[in-house]
């Protein structure tokens, strides 16, 4: 059924009163307009003058006041658009306030819509009219055909002479004869009807109990966040989509948020074979229309099942009742440039306010959702033993110190064996190495230079299947030399250390017929592609599959039964706060890909330290056990999620006045000291220049308690930030680099 019809907006202000309009452009805060001829309400989209420009803005409220009315100018036009209701306005203000991002930056977020501007457009469609022709043609039988499997849905004259394999003649013909029907229709129309009453797989009882949990939250009401945890394999989406049925059978909507566009291929099939239709889908691989159409049915109720990236969080829903985060642990939902904030964190914010249930899924969970369910914040469901006939691998340490590996080579015997005896029984295996490219280094034997990148101080990494080296903090990049740039010695440069691309050569040598495939994000350009490629390997297409980190998230390759970890000890380098966390957490994930069908399956890791107490984790499978482990150490440290951090970026092309001014920020620490919380700093970040900008930070640690964001206003309101210097301010910080 249709959507209700949107309810007439209330003109809360008359024609000439003062209203603030809230603009994503420049300046920093909402600026006083004269409402138009007619007046206008709160939340509507509007055009005003903006110096000599005209720019998109929302009326946010009353105008503040106190200037003189003659210079106040009258907003241009109201856009025929559905008002922003208060709950997303509300929203965007505590996320700013939470984030201490301007509010003008954060409205950006919800206004990323192609032609919003645009008047409402129209398109003509061709329908059946149920009269046959006077005479049956081939050509004539197969248009009808065609109008037929569209059930009644109208279609472009184009597209229809394409489907049917016709001339546009033939068309006009029938249209002339009263067999076929052509009118208008709004471009942007709702999204076909999900059916909530079409039954999904049989779930086994331990996930029916987790569903009826679920639905008993949903039908409560009110907010609730609930952490969603089973093994890999074990069917959290089925458990998590049959929540979404109950929402659509009370005509409400739901989002689910997914890390990576790799993973809604699958996932859409799922939604469909469940539900009859597809879903609404928000990322940057959906065309502009296709968004601008999603962000009008979002706000008028025209879609009841969204599945996007992080970014879809801002979409303006009619009536939200549930966010999923599936794979709530990944580090793709922080966004660390722009705005930098959390989408796992602002989905529990964005549903406090909205009243709504959130789901946070995973089969390892980040130590945050796992401390608020022990503590009773969030509800918790468990989910321990895979679907069906399905079992968890085994999982199972290959010491490198024994294995007597020669310095060029990366693949120890045993998991060569293991190899070799899947290809003989038609079985899929997994190399995994979470590093692109060929090699991280390229040295000159013959001066020992490192080549680096001309912008970052960071080295370059060897893409040899692009024959570049590419630098992964600002992505500039250049052919391979054949000469030193550094002392111009021919022939003496070397690729040091294994990438995906060297790991696929390793493995074309040591098995010639097999059919090797490198999954890594950076070899494709669209996500087209790589779903294209995934899809594939999924029926089959490849024996051996290389890849990275991507074929961790949610990939169901049933064929796969064998997976080998090449560097267990990769995350375990350096001293980052949470590399325990997610040294375990990939290792876990990536492990999950193997057995997940009828096939058992085994996971060998390879490692330099097999007592490592997160290896040991790792292969005893005792995840409680880590995570009770991981949390007393935060607890003994005040480190999150038992205490606060927030890091201050400051960065500019000279390495001096960065320095500078966060030396005056440490010596200004008062309103830091009087709430508990001291600052560390500045120091160079470990990267220290990124695209030729120099950057220092420093870190500030506070206790769990404390009120931070104020008492960060009040520190950084005493210092003047000179032009040339950039400060952004990142609370929980998810990377130090």
């Amino acid at each position: 059924m249709p959507p209700d019809p949107l309810p007439m907006p209330v003109h809360d202000f008359p024609p000439g009163a003062l209203v603030s309009v809230l603009t994503p452009d420049m300046p920093l805060r909402a600026l006083d307009y004269l409402a138009p001829e007619g007046g206008v309400a709160t939340g509507a989209w509007v055009v005003v003058p903006l110096g000599r420009r005209q720019v998109i803005g929302v009326v946010w409220g009353p105008g503040a006041g106190g200037f003189d009315p003659a210079r106040l100018r009258r907003i241009d036009t109201v856009l025929d658009a559905p008002p922003m209701q208060e709950e997303l306005r509300q929203f965007l203000s505590r996320a700013a306030d939470y984030t201490l991002t301007p509010l003008p930056a954060m409205l950006r977020l919800a206004s990323r819509v192609p032609g919003l501007a645009d008047p409402p457009q129209m398109r003509r469609l061709i329908r059946a009219t149920g009269t046959l022709p006077a005479r049956s043609t081939e050509a004539r039988a197969r248009v009808l055909e065609v109008l037929a499997e569209l059930g009644g849905a109208g279609v472009p004259q184009a597209d229809l002479c394409r489907a049917a394999g016709v001339g546009a003649a033939v068309i006009k013909t029938l249209i002339a004869q009263g067999v076929l029907t052509e009118g208008e229709v709004p471009r942007d129309l709702p999204y076909p009807r999900l059916d909530p009453a079409t039954r999904g797989p049989e779930l086994s009882s331990e996930q029916a109990a987790a569903a009826a949990a679920l639905r008993a939250g949903l039908r409560q009401g009110g907010y609730g966040t609930t952490l969603l945890k089973g093994v890999t394999g074990s069917g959290k989406t089925e458990v998590y989509l049959d929540a979404v049925a109950d929402v659509l059978a009370q005509g409400r909507q739901a989002l689910v948020l997914l890390p990576e566009i790799a993973l809604t291929a699958d996932f859409l099939a799922r939604v469909e074979a469940r539900f009859g239709a597809l879903p609404g889908e928000w990322h940057s691989g959906v065309s502009p229309a296709e968004r601008r159409r999603l962000w009008r049915m979002s706000a008028e109720g025209g879609v009841g099942l969204v599945v996007g990236a992080r970014s879809a969080l801002f979409l303006p829903f009619r009536d939200l009742a549930l966010i999923v985060v599936d794979e709530e642990h990944d580090t793709s939902y922080k966004q660390e440039e722009g705005v930098l904030y959390n989408a796992r964190d602002m989905a529990v914010l964005r549903g406090s306010i909205a009243g709504a249930r959130v789901v946070l899924a995973s089969a390892t969970p980040s130590l945050e959702s796992w401390a608020n369910a022990r503590s009773g914040r969030y509800g918790r469901v468990d989910l321990g033993a895979r679907f069906g006939t399905a079992e968890l691998p085994d999982m199972q340490a290959v010491d490198l110190r024994a294995a007597g590996l020669p310095s060029n080579r990366w693949i120890a015997p045993a998991l060569q064996q293991a190899i070799t005896a899947r290809l003989a029984l038609g079985e899929q295996s997994l190399v995994f190495l979470n590093r692109r490219g060929f090699a991280p280094v390229t040295i000159c034997r013959a001066c020992g230079q490192q080549i680096g990148c001309d912008q970052c101080d960071a080295r370059m990494v060897e893409h040899r299947f692009q024959q570049r080296l590419i630098c992964h903090q600002c992505g500039a990049s250049k052919p391979i030399p054949t000469a030193c740039p550094s002392c111009g010695v021919e022939g003496r440069l070397a690729a040091l250390g294994p990438g995906v691309e060297r790991m696929a050569e390793e493995a074309s040598a040591l098995w010639p017929d097999a059919r090797v495939k490198v999954l890594s994000s950076d070899l494709y350009s669209s996500a087209r592609a790589l779903k294209e490629d995934i899809a594939a390997i999924a029926e089959g297409g490849a024996d051996i599959i290389v890849g990275t980190q991507i074929v961790a998230k949610g990939h169901n390759f049933p064929r796969l039964t064998l997976v080998g970890v090449v560097d267990a000890d990769l995350g375990l380098q350096g001293s980052d706060l949470r590399a325990a966390e997610r040294t375990f957490q990939l290792m876990r994930q990536v492990a999950g890909r193997a057995g997940r069908a009828e096939r058992p399956g085994l996971a060998l890791l390879q490692t330099h330290q097999p007592d490592h107490p997160v290896i040991r984790a790792i292969l005893s499978g005792d995840e409680e056990g880590f995570w009770q482990a991981e949390a007393e150490a935060r607890q003994m440290a005040g480190m999150p999620p038992y205490g606060r951090l927030a890091g201050i970026i400051l960065s500019a092309t000279d390495p001096q006045p960065p320095f500078d001014l966060g030396a005056e920020l440490v010596r200004r620490d008062g309103p830091l000291r009087a709430v508990g919380a001291e600052v560390w700093g500045p120091a160079p970040a470990p990267i220290a220049r990124v695209r030729g900008r120099h950057r220092v930070r420093l870190l500030v640690k506070a206790p769990k308690s404390c009120a931070l964001q104020p008492a960060l206003t009040a520190w950084l309101a005493q210092v003047s930030v000179p032009a040339a210097v950039r400060l952004a301010v990142d609370i929980d910080p998810q990377s130090f680099l």
